[in-house]
């Protein structure tokens, strides 16, 4: 999972990028990047924060009119900086690209185009696989009369060639500005628009926020399997060239999205405030009655609201977070996530002692962080712990680019919620019911293979294992 951000016809393109970036920061911590044209690419990337890659950045080196941007969160190959996203290569045209998203036939992709087109895959990034195959059918075309429909047709080979989830944001030097998404719709891409100075300026992102911090106006979340193209004139032409059944990853709203972010007119605190509310139908049937309800900072607040609501229990913020550490979830691996936890958070004493606790988080997933949080509480004086997920069993591994690629892993994929109580040391553990979360989405088609087991894509038990293996090698389970 990554954030991207594309910015076409504006004169202050790098600056607007970085700021679009550190408003996709939750987004991925491993690396950033950006590309800009003017002429010829201009990349600067590496390792680390936003803040840390674009210090001390020569904004007038990077001068164009428009530009791409990226945060990485590394579900799958390396975190070093050759993996560091945006990927660019100078023919047919010159190309610049990003993308969101994890590509599930990696393996059988990167031998056809060493084999097949002799392309060279020197990475382990997903995203050389789509520019590489965009370009193999790009460049079948009279490079001297390209048309928009030749682009279409390169973007709908790529979609019928490479599977699983993303997004995409791409350069084509001297020709114009593109933008798709996979077939499903898996992975979110907004359009946004604002007048400029020179004219209008498009921009493209992960999350509506970026257009809030930008001043742009949200235009549309892009569709399953769509394509966007807005040539040198700032025309824009858009067609769905390969759909299926679209399927949005519900754990945007679950988790990975900011509170303050709109995906297809739904607004990312208002999904969590309403499975808040739908966690009290199984909280009452436990016939466990809280003295107070508290939340897992930051993304557990309105689920621990809507339910505090619904069944009339005061919330109180029972757990002080410091702000200056990252997203444990998206870590590299188990070591460095508890040490995050550990670091992270802290009870309010006073608050905690004494008290039997419902404490809600979005899900769990290993239980290592559970467990440390009830142990943390009952230190404290708990007298009580009960674990709520406002999500329901996590039971299948992610193929998509969330960080749940290894079943093993995985505390609900082996164990009921009884065991599980006893793993994180809590009273009770609680789930979200998956038949109330389709419900919740009976009008919207969502992915929500990582509980139901059904993937939006398909899947075989032997792609399921190579995929689990290539996990294990990356150290980042």
């Amino acid at each position: 999972m990554c954030g991207i951000i594309g910015i076409n016809k504006n004169l202050n393109v790098t600056l607007e990028i970085i700021h679009g970036l550190t408003a996709l920061q939750h987004r991925g911590q491993d690396s950033a990047g950006i590309v800009t044209f003017n002429g010829n690419f201009k990349i600067k990337k590496g390792v680390g924060h936003v803040s840390n890659v674009f210090q001390n950045i020569d904004l007038e080196k990077y001068q164009g009119d428009c530009g791409l941007g990226h945060v990485r969160y590394a579900t799958a190959g390396s975190t070093e900086a050759i993996d560091a996203q945006p990927f660019a290569v100078n023919y047919p045209f010159g190309l610049a690209m990003v993308h969101n998203g994890n590509v599930i036939n990696f393996n059988s992709l990167r031998k056809e185009l060493n084999e097949e087109h002799k392309r060279l895959i020197d990475t382990s990034n997903d995203v050389e696989l789509i520019l590489y195959t965009f370009a193999v059918n790009l460049e079948k075309n009279d490079l001297q009369n390209i048309t928009v429909e030749n682009i279409f047709d390169a973007v709908e080979k790529v979609q019928k060639s490479v599977k699983g989830a993303y997004s995409v944001l791409t350069i084509i030097a001297n020709q114009g500005f593109l933008a798709f998404t996979d077939p499903y719709g898996i992975r979110p891409l907004i359009m946004g628009k604002k007048e400029t100075s020179t004219g209008v300026s498009y921009a493209f992102a992960s999350e509506t926020n970026v257009f809030d911090y930008l001043g742009y106006e949200v235009v549309r979340d892009l569709e399953a399997g769509e394509t966007v193209f807005i040539d040198n004139d700032n025309n824009v032409h858009s067609r769905i060239l390969k759909q299926n059944k679209p399927s949005f990853c519900v754990f945007e709203y679950i988790y990975f999205a900011r509170e303050d972010s709109i995906f297809h007119n739904r607004l990312v605190a208002s999904e969590r405030v309403k499975m808040g509310k739908m966690l009290s139908k199984n909280l009452k049937k436990s016939g466990l009655k809280p003295d107070i309800i508290i939340d897992v900072p930051n993304s557990a607040y309105f689920f621990a609201s809507g339910l505090a609501e619904a069944v009339d229990i005061p919330y109180r913020r029972g757990l002080a977070k410091n702000r200056f550490i990252g997203r444990s979830f998206i870590t590299p691996n188990q070591k460095k996530r508890e040490s995050v936890v550990k670091q992270k958070l802290n009870p309010i004493k006073d608050i905690i002692k004494n008290h039997k606790i419902a404490v809600v988080d979005d899900s769990i997933v290993r239980g290592t962080t559970s467990r440390h949080l009830v142990n943390l509480l009952k230190k404290y004086g708990a007298k009580e712990v009960y674990f709520i997920s406002a999500s329901p069993q996590i039971k299948y591994p992610c193929i998509y680019g969330i960080d749940m690629s290894v079943k093993k892993e995985m505390i609900a994929a082996e164990k009921n919620e009884t065991q599980i109580a006893k793993f994180i040391n809590a009273d009770s553990v609680i789930y979200q019911s998956l038949e109330d979360l389709q419900e919740m989405y009976s009008d919207f088609s969502i992915c929500d293979a990582c509980f139901s087991g059904n993937y939006p894509t398909g899947i075989t038990k032997d792609l399921l294992e190579q995929i689990e293996t290539e996990k294990l090698k990356s150290n980042r389970v």
